[in-house]
């Protein structure tokens, strides 16, 4: 997945600005992809040379200009392309098992500690998740109301049903992750 592809995702929806976008990608109860601000201007640029999305500098105030952007026929297509192709599972690269991995060298309370942690965060996360898809499902998210307004209305409960279905994914990520949490504790309790 790519940083391209998550913004051809969310102008899809509706033209944003870079702030916007930025602002976006931050305020997403931890949405499925992350982009830091440093990210998004240089890939916008890169993304309007090769004509996946347009900008229209817009004025604002007396002398500030923002550039607005949308998507164009070919980010469409690109989108449209990328979607439906198959991909390579990423690599593992999971820091927080490959910190589990090495439990054995540290002393029992401070491996605890770093799991009570890990398993607070998910707890955390089921709970960020869970609000999302519920406000997916009720079609109540700012996104998902302006990308149903170019959709068919007889389309809207199935697209927002699979918009909530990957935040269920998620969700069920973080529940594993915190059965193993916990099992882990216990194993850490264990006599030795």
């Amino acid at each position: 997945m790519s940083l391209q592809h998550a913004l051809l995702g969310v102008l899809e929806a509706r033209p944003m600005n870079g702030y916007e976008l930025t602002r976006f990608f931050e305020a997403a109860p931890r949405w499925v992809w992350s982009a830091p601000h440093s990210q998004i201007y240089p890939t916008l640029r890169q993304m309007e040379q090769a004509g996946l999305i347009e900008g229209q500098k817009e004025i604002r105030g007396t002398k500030l200009t923002r550039t607005v952007y949308s998507i164009t026929d070919r980010g469409l297509e690109e989108l449209r392309a990328w979607t439906g192709t198959d991909h390579a599972a990423p690599p593992v690269r999971d820091a927080f098992f490959l910190q589990a991995l090495f439990f054995d060298m540290i002393d029992q309370d401070r491996a605890a500690s770093v799991l009570k942690t890990h398993l607070a965060e998910q707890e955390q996360l089921i709970a960020e998740w869970g609000a999302h898809r519920d406000a997916l499902l009720a079609k109540d998210t700012d996104l998902l109301k302006e990308r149903l307004k170019s959709r068919p209305p007889a389309e809207h409960d199935r697209i927002a049903r699979l918009k909530a279905h990957v935040f269920a994914g998620q969700i069920a990520v973080a529940r594993a992750r915190a059965d193993w949490a916990r099992e882990s504790l216990r194993i850490l309790s264990e006599d030795t």
